[in-house]
């Protein structure tokens, strides 16, 4: 019988640390021997294949994101991985579009925002741990990317509306050293406890 992998997703608008944390739950875990993968630059691969990201996201784009970070999790998990790190948990897509939406003072179908929704609530339940990352204006951001701060506001506000409107039970995670801390501690111990089941 083999064990049921743990997954954990990170959600939050950009420049928020999630990369960075995963980062460190993925390197403790390699310390303690655990077999874990990280998934992710989902952005990046859409645009390199001509999709819209940030304040263009369509439903088009958004299914794409989806159903690729699915692929890539499943493509892990084949690979004998005990832990998923999901960088970009699906649910973060439906935010990136309702909040490209409302910055364009668009209108999404009803079809497409319920059909996005189904994609995206049937991959929450197997999450273990959402760590879900609050926005702080007063942190940099990279320069080299053309972030808008209206556009990271609203993200930031459609991630916890999601997570609200659904009651998903999540972990907040602020810009805090401790807040951070705290988070990668209950990620790694979530998984030594299950690998040493």
């Amino acid at each position: 019988m083999t064990k049921t992998p743990i997954r954990i997703g990170v959600l939050g608008t950009h420049s928020t640390g999630k990369t960075t944390l995963l980062k460190r739950v993925e390197m403790e875990l390699r310390g303690h021997g655990v077999p874990v993968a990280r998934t992710g630059r989902l952005g990046k691969r859409a645009r390199e294949i001509g999709l819209p990201k940030m304040q263009h996201h369509t439903p088009a784009s958004t299914e794409w994101i989806i159903a690729q970070g699915i692929a890539d999790e499943i493509a892990v998990l084949a690979q004998g991985m005990e832990v998923v790190l999901a960088d970009r948990a699906p649910l973060d897509a439906i935010a990136y579009l309702h909040a490209a939406v409302e910055f364009r003072g668009d209108h999404l179908a009803r079809l497409d925002k319920e059909r996005l929704m189904l994609l995206a609530s049937t991959q929450l339940p197997k999450y273990d741990l959402l760590l879900a990352f609050v926005l702080d204006e007063d942190m940099p951001v990279d320069e080299s990317h053309d972030y808008d701060a209206r556009y990271r506001r609203l993200v930031d506000q459609h991630v916890y509306g999601l997570l609200a409107d659904d009651q998903i039970p999540h972990l907040r995670v602020t810009s805090d050293p401790d807040s951070q801390a705290r988070a990668i501690d209950r990620a790694v111990q979530l998984c030594l406890q299950v690998a040493a089941v």
